[in-house]
């Protein structure tokens, strides 16, 4: 997913800002309006793998990676920005292929573990969970502080496992609930802001499930497309009234969950006939970035989907629960100056 040296994209907690790991540093913006905030270039940090905020604090986590890495790729610093250094480090037996932050807990995915450390003040190790090869490093924390939800493959294909992070004390174990989502290996797991859903997609990426956390049960299953794809991103809106999905294609798909009736259905299933696709629940509406290229996807204000993409581009687009979607907003977030503090 590299282009023009961006290495990953991923949006903060409440979708308001995203990070930009780059071959020449980092750089962090806030979505909207649309601003630089933070700048780390190659000769602060090197080249930049993966980078997660602390929702809009001075902590940011950093993994190295690309051509001119000056740290290691088993190793998550966390860069202080109110200091301007890095204050702690967390080094591993294999490469950090995921790692995500809540205010009270980091969890790092290597490619057969999971770790679990308190976070940020005086840290500890709570958990090391095994789990099925992840190359991926897919794994998603829930925000809230309420019900600090971890999801990650489970052991059987097509598996997510769920933990609940709020009992996770040094030496406790905690167990492991499994939810049977999909035939293929897991690509995409989402989670809402209050841990209650929980979203998947396979590496097929023709459907997405969403299941109540707490009871197990797939509460709605979305098509994206009758044609298999790579999904780069899910997201719920912020009061899990949509959900958004983008794709290789290019295209952001946008699904209503407390409204179902505004998804649209397969005209076979208007005329009685049955097939794979007469119970499917498509998109309300859609929208494909220009460039067609990978882009990672979140709900912005007042009904607005924004797609940030890895050639350097951002599109704002307002959709309506009838099915209307119109770009409002264009621009090359690469080419941004630096801007005030949050």
């Amino acid at each position: 997913m590299a282009s023009r040296g961006i290495l990953s994209l991923r949006f903060n907690q409440d979708q308001g800002c995203f990070s930009c790991a780059t071959e020449t540093g980092l750089r962090v913006y806030n979505v909207d309006p649309l601003a630089l905030k933070l700048r780390l270039d190659k000769e602060d940090v090197g080249s930049v793998a993966k980078v997660e905020m602390l929702h809009r604090t001075n902590l940011i986590a950093i993994v190295a990676g690309g051509m001119t890495p000056k740290f290691a790729e088993n190793t998550v610093l966390i860069w202080d920005d109110r200091k301007r250094k890095f204050i702690l480090e967390f080094t591993f037996p294999s490469a950090v292929l995921a790692v995500r932050l809540t205010r009270e807990r980091l969890v790092v995915a290597l490619r057969t573990k999971i770790f679990v450390y308190s976070f940020p003040h005086n840290p500890q190790k709570l958990m090391a969970i095994d789990t099925r090869p992840n190359p991926n490093g897919i794994l998603e924390v829930c925000p809230s502080t309420d019900r600090t939800l971890l999801a990650f493959p489970g052991h059987k294909q097509g598996s997510v496992q769920l933990v609940d992070l709020v009992s996770a004390e040094p030496g406790k174990s905690t167990a492991p609930v499994t939810i049977n989502a999909h035939q293929g290996d897991i690509h995409c797991i989402a989670i809402n802001q209050e841990g209650s859903l929980v979203a998947t997609a396979s590496t097929k990426g023709t459907l997405i499930r969403v299941f109540d956390s707490t009871y197990r049960k797939q509460v709605v299953e979305l098509r994206r497309g009758s044609d298999p794809a790579t999904l780069y991103c899910i997201n719920f809106s912020n009061d899990s009234s949509y959900l958004c999905a983008s794709s290789d294609k290019g295209t952001v798909h946008i699904f209503a969950l407390k409204d179902t009736s505004l998804n649209r259905r397969s005209s076979l299933a208007k005329v009685g006939l049955l097939g794979p696709y007469a119970e499917s629940q498509w998109g309300i509406t859609n929208f494909t970035v220009p460039a067609e290229c990978a882009c990672v996807c979140a709900f912005g204000p007042q009904s607005s989907v924004v797609a940030v993409c890895i050639d350097g581009t951002f599109h704002k687009y307002i959709f309506s629960p009838e099915g209307s979607c119109n770009r409002q907003a264009y621009d090359e977030y690469l080419e941004l100056g630096d801007e005030d503090e949050f």
